[in-house]
């Protein structure tokens, strides 16, 4: 089985304001990893999912600037 989310937005009690939930379904194997992972950071499998998102987001939006900012500039630059 492989993975696939559902995002409900504005559900009670969902959190903080402005947050949303996100549902995710992943094949036993997956999970049990997550989990080892997350309990090797010493955080919760929620927290651990979150961190790593938030990570990757940041990572896509730096490489996206780095790309411009090349482009901007040329590829290489004198020295």
């Amino acid at each position: 089985m492989g993975p696939s989310g559902s995002v409900a937005r504005g559900a009670a009690g969902a959190g903080p304001a402005g947050s949303t939930v996100l549902s995710l379904r992943m094949d036993e194997g997956l999970l049990d990893r997550v989990r080892q992972h997350a309990a090797r950071s010493g955080m919760s499998v929620q927290d651990y999912v979150v961190r790593t998102l938030v990570r990757a987001d940041f990572d896509e939006r730096f490489s996206a600037a780095v790309d411009e900012t090349q482009k901007f500039y040329g590829a290489t630059r004198p020295t």
